[in-house]
């Protein structure tokens, strides 16, 4: 079975960022509003809220967390997580092919199962949590491309 000590530091580093990025790319893939977000994890949520109220907030800051707020700036920002997840996916799926043939498969399931977990963590479309789909449309594409890039 393969150890740390068979990875490179960058090697390792991506495989600790990949679970994270399993479910950072669902959580990010339907701008649900706030409810939404905060039920799927998206732990930055609050610094930007307090960065958009912080009068004496930089104006770079400001700017970026305005355009956060808005549908287009944070399906945007979501679109860019999503391409850049599923590129590091895809390398930590290499990695572990190419370093620990015998651990890939469970490992690159497990990232898939933290995908799903994550994309039934909150439900799109309804009122204050209820009704509405449990796993949107565009959840159940971006996890056909994280299984896809997984190899699974």
């Amino acid at each position: 079975m393969a150890t740390k000590a068979d990875f490179s530091p960058d090697e390792w580093k991506k495989l600790l960022e990949s679970p994270l990025l399993a479910g950072l790319v669902i959580g990010g893939v339907v701008p649900g509003g706030f409810l939404s977000t905060l039920n799927q994890g998206i732990a930055n949520a609050p610094a930007l809220a307090e960065a958009k109220m912080n009068p004496s907030a930089d104006e770079l800051i400001k700017a970026v967390t305005e355009d956060l707020m808005t549908s287009e700036g944070c399906a945007n920002a979501h679109e860019g997580i999503k391409d850049r997840a599923l590129a590091q996916l895809k390398q930590a799926a290499a990695i572990v092919d190419a370093k620990a043939p015998a651990d890939a498969a469970a490992f690159k399931a497990w990232l898939g199962h933290i995908a799903q977990v994550v994309a039934e963590a909150g439900s799109e479309g309804g009122i204050l949590g209820f009704g509405g789909a449990q796993v949107s449309d565009k959840e159940k594409v971006t996890l056909a491309e994280i299984i896809k890039v997984l190899g699974v």
